[in-house]
């Protein structure tokens, strides 16, 4: 029997209403989350929808520990992978707002020393691009970098094209960034994240590096074939993937995101608004230079830390998660402050989306195939 765990509702409804204004219960949802589960293999999933800017459905399905039957909890720790990468820009966007770091200030002035003198960054020494990176391009993925350097064939770091110029979704940026902004505030970013993301939010299980806290409820992750790979204990801080947190502590990070009490209503404005238009055929592999004009009907752009589009529900802004073992996925519309989280401890956990999308919100704007997701049967 599939283990469900419940926690309590922001709102009392037993329907939750969907973009179009249809409703679906309870009952309707834990049918089809557990239906879509069982057919795709997957062994924990936790769901999170917003109405009217408020968490209206928190609940988990399946198993964190298959060899010991322990449920999945709406606090089970788990990695947020690339989710962290928009809790950091919102951070970063804080900063922004005080004036303490410009969105378009070239990222080597505030360094001590000029960037190839790092030991990371000594690749770039012939290239003479860096000077051009901003923040901005490392927060909406233009800096010319690479996902990661480690996918390259020579491991090097290199910049691909000119800074600013097109976009290329990048770990390796949002690294310089975290570097950048650990040198202006003198103080290492689990540090920064705490003080202004987790303790203003009541965000009490997540952290950028592991806690022996965590321990009394983590969650394993599973593979393509349902194979554990353990937990992620991480010990240090990564703003581009390392943050540990639950179900119910990235809903309360969005719910704040989506009704701006995180950031004051310009700068929530300015992190979700298009800094430049994505053209690429598909998110990966990033440096690929085949484009398309499939996504040209929504306008689909990158913010700063988000993903961005248009809809008939207004401005959509959205991130996706993906490591070994873990697939998570977060999209809203701020026009009717309505959403959702996914939160899954499996690598088949993308497999669902779609459906989860198209079913339990009437989402079908979505670019899946860009994402490299399965479309909903439906569709």
């Amino acid at each position: 029997m599939m283990a469900i765990w419940s926690a309590p509702l922001e709102a009392k409804e037993q329907t939750i209403i969907r973009l179009d204004r249809s409703t679906i219960s309870i009952p309707q949802i834990d049918s089809i989350v557990t239906h879509l589960m069982e057919a795709s293999r997957v062994t924990g999933v936790g769901i999170a929808i917003f109405n009217d800017g408020k968490i209206a459905y928190l609940k988990t399905y399946g198993v964190r520990d298959v060899e010991q039957l322990l449920p999945l909890t709406p606090d089970s720790v788990m990695p947020a992978a690339s989710l962290t990468k928009s809790a950091f820009a919102t951070m970063v966007m804080e900063l922004i707002r005080e004036k303490k770091i410009d969105l378009d200030k070239p990222v080597c002035e505030y360094l001590p020393k000029p960037l190839p003198e790092y030991s990371a960054y000594k690749d770039l020494a012939e290239d003479l691009r860096y000077r051009q990176i901003t923040i901005r391009m490392l927060l909406d993925h233009t800096s010319g970098f690479p996902n990661w350097r480690w996918f390259t064939d020579d491991k090097k770091l290199r910049i691909y094209f000119t800074p600013g110029s097109r976009f290329a979704y990048s770990g390796e940026g949002i690294a310089l960034a975290q570097m950048v902004v650990e040198t202006i505030m003198g103080m290492p970013v689990e540090e920064m994240m705490d003080q202004r993301i987790f303790k203003p939010l009541g965000m009490t299980n997540s952290s950028m590096i592991w806690q022996h806290r965590f321990e009394a409820d983590y969650s394993n992750g599973y593979d393509e074939q349902g194979k554990s790979l353990g937990a992620q204990r991480r010990t240090k801080g990564g703003a581009a993937g390392s943050m540990q947190t639950t179900l119910r502590d990235y809903a309360l990070f969005v719910r704040a995101v989506l009704g701006g009490t995180i950031l004051d209503k310009k700068t929530k404005a300015l992190m979700l608004s298009p800094q430049i238009r994505i053209k690429s055929k598909h998110m990966f592999p990033t440096l690929s230079t085949e484009t398309t004009t499939e996504n040209d009907n929504i306008e689909l752009s990158s913010g700063l830390g988000w993903g961005v589009y248009r809809t008939p529900y207004g401005t959509a802004f959205f991130k996706g998660g993906h490591d070994d073992g873990w697939r998570h996925y977060v999209v809203c519309f701020d026009r009717p402050k309505a959403g959702i989280l996914i939160m899954t401890n499996s690598s088949n956990g993308d497999t669902i989306y779609g459906s989860l999308l198209e079913e339990l919100l009437r989402n079908s704007f979505t670019p899946l195939e860009w994402e490299g997701l399965k479309p909903s049967a439906k569709q």
